[in-house]
């Protein structure tokens, strides 16, 4: 069993990076970032649909048995998204396309994954772990297309904008610490689980101080501009009641 995960894991690797070759291939007018972007949003739709599952109907349920023996569906998974997270390390190591942070998430996943796998057990927490990175996935790379294609400046963009601060607090901050706080009392996880759930929550607290910011400074901004458009209108108003005044008279 041991000995085939490396296989499962280079089947997924070659899977994505195949994925990928087709949307450069169908998407020839667009970037590279284009086609890296439909296989994150792939991954991330297939990724929070396996995890809810497996989570919420299959089990274990993370809250209450971490550091649990893996299941077969929790294994194949697992590898899957291993396999995704190394084809987007990769590639973002080779165009250089993302910061420091994001490389230090997908090499903390991927480490975490890959103890998962080795020590066959504690799927159960990494699995949540995905699920909760992942729910967010697609608002933000709807985000992208939005902006790409013109239309990220519209009442769209505010919906995308809405339900990912909203998902990204409520489930990665609001229930990740939950899960942490039982990773943490469980006496079951190793140790080094333990540190890799922490270091993952650390980084989304830092992800939703930039989150936090931009959701002031996008706030700031439609206020200033509602604003605008109030004194504009009341000054119309005014005009119009003031040239009436001076045409009765």
């Amino acid at each position: 069993m041991l000995f085939a995960l490396p296989l499962r894991v280079a089947y997924s690797l070659l899977a994505w990076f195949s994925l990928y070759a087709w949307f450069c291939h169908r998407y020839k007018h667009r970037n590279y970032e284009w086609s890296c972007r439909l296989v994150t949003l792939t991954h991330g739709i297939l990724a929070t649909c396996l995890s809810a599952y497996i989570g919420f109907i299959d089990g274990p349920w993370p809250l209450s048995h971490p550091g649990s023996p893996n299941t077969t569906l929790q294994v194949h998974v697992l590898c899957l998204s291993l396999g995704y997270f190394l084809f987007d390390l990769c590639w973002c190591v080779y165009f250089q396309a993302e910061g420091a942070l994001m490389l230090a998430h997908h090499l903390v996943s991927i480490l975490g994954i890959t103890a998962s796998l080795a020590l066959g057990e504690s799927a159960a927490e990494v699995n949540a772990v995905i699920f909760g990175s992942e729910i967010t996935n697609p608002l933000l790379q709807a985000r992208w297309f939005l902006k790409e294609m013109g239309c990220y400046h519209s009442f769209t963009g505010d919906v995308v904008d809405f339900f990912f601060v909203v998902l990204f607090t409520g489930v990665r901050i609001g229930v990740g610490a939950w899960l942490m706080y039982c990773e943490l009392a469980s006496p079951k996880p190793r140790w080094y689980i333990k540190l890799g759930g922490v270091i993952m929550y650390a980084v989304s607290w830092v992800f939703m101080v930039s989150i936090c910011r931009f959701a002031r400074r996008k706030s700031m901004k439609k206020y200033r501009a509602w604003r605008s458009r109030r004194s504009d209108e009341l000054h119309l108003k005014t005009n119009g009641h003031l040239k009436n005044h001076l045409d009765a008279e």
